[in-house]
């Protein structure tokens, strides 16, 4: 008789965040396959619980996957873990979780903790709609084209982000998607929690000034369907004032606020959309 594969979702930061379900299926488990075994076994301690453990990171869930599908074919339950959270959710483990479906072995969702729902549920942003899209590409060429991508979603956004890239994520998200409002959520459970919330740029201001440490979850607003598009008749009105000696900034403030559009987008626009405008108009 096949074994069964647990998908058990483990705290995100305070370790009192892991279910009684959880704690008795560990328990009760063969093995448990777990990302780093050496972060693992500090929850596995605190509830002092002792069992094998297999290492089970991403640059070897191929090989990994196999071997805890002839565990399961031999009868042994599995426990699946990752260093926070649910596994296979921007961490390994679907690969496994395919493989065990297509081998028609049972899989058991054991659900906990989640970063990405517990940082939607703090930023104060629309919760009915939203699209996940985990760790962005690292370079940034390819960032940005998936954020150029993204940037017409009407829903709410969701994605992780490493410290070590925060500011330089922050900033492409600024460039593409302007002066959205957004929440910028770290260390959730933890001892430093923060919550960031307002424009993109408030929260990339804020953050320059802060140390940058743990992890990130940045949620931002999805492109309203009522967003006002920036023409060239309204690039024209900001020439015209302009022309009767207000400074750029000044004009594109009257005019941005007339037309309920944003300022940031307005001013980029006026500095080269309307240049080409007049040339191919003359």
């Amino acid at each position: 008789m096949k074994g069964t594969l647990y998908i058990v979702s483990t705290p995100i930061g305070n370790l009192e965040d892991i279910t009684l379900r959880a704690l008795r299926v560990l328990k009760e488990v063969d093995i448990i396959a777990a990302e780093d075994t050496r972060r693992s076994l500090k929850l596995l301690n605190h509830y002092g619980i002792s069992k094998p453990l297999m290492s089970f990171w991403r640059e070897r869930e191929d090989i990994r996957s196999t071997q805890v599908i002839e565990r399961l074919y031999s009868g042994q339950s599995v426990a699946l873990i990752s260093d926070a959270g649910t596994p296979g959710i921007s961490d390994p483990g679907a690969l496994l979780i395919r493989k065990a479906v297509a081998e028609n072995i049972q899989v058991v969702s054991i659900p906990g903790p989640s970063a990405l729902i517990a940082a939607l549920s703090l930023s104060g942003l629309p919760t009915e709609e939203f699209t996940f899209i985990g760790f962005l590409p690292s370079r940034k060429n390819q960032r940005q084209k998936v954020l150029k991508d993204l940037c017409l979603e009407p829903r709410t956004l969701i994605l992780f982000e490493a410290p070590h890239r925060i500011i330089h994520t922050l900033k492409d998200v600024e460039e593409i998607f302007a002066e959205r409002k957004a929440a910028v959520i770290k260390e959730i459970t933890k001892i430093h929690e923060a919550v960031l919330r307002g424009t993109i740029s408030e929260i990339r201001s804020k953050l320059e000034k802060t140390k940058i440490a743990g992890e990130y979850v940045i949620i931002l607003e999805g492109k309203s369907e009522g967003k006002k598009i920036i023409t060239n008749d309204i690039l024209s009105e900001i020439n015209s004032l302009m022309k009767k000696g207000l400074k750029r900034k000044e004009a594109v403030k009257k005019i941005a606020d007339a037309y309920k559009v944003s300022k940031k987008e307005l001013y980029d626009k006026s500095l080269t959309e309307y240049l080409d405008f007049s040339s191919s108009s003359q």
